[in-house]
């Protein structure tokens, strides 16, 4: 049940990054889930791990603020690309 929710509130941050950003990852709900997940990761290692609210064990302002410099970054990448 704990995996289960770690993915919803994963998808949610992804989303809500993506909205603040107008832009997305390719894959929608899965490209959400992989960008507040990882978007989580990136939060706490450039050290913002013990700020705001914690559910399912997702530290969500830096995960948010993860997410959005994944998105960003894959954006531009995307550009280059094509």
């Amino acid at each position: 049940m704990e995996l289960i929710l770690y993915l919803i509130i994963g998808g949610i941050v992804g989303w809500v990054a993506g909205l603040i950003l107008g832009k997305d990852l390719p894959g929608g709900f899965i490209g959400n889930i992989v960008a507040g997940i990882v978007g989580a990761w990136i939060g706490g290692e450039i050290g913002l791990f013990t700020v705001g609210p914690v559910i399912a064990g997702i530290q969500l302002i830096p995960a948010l603020i993860g997410a959005i410099i994944l998105i960003i970054v894959v954006s531009f990448i995307l550009k280059a690309v094509r």
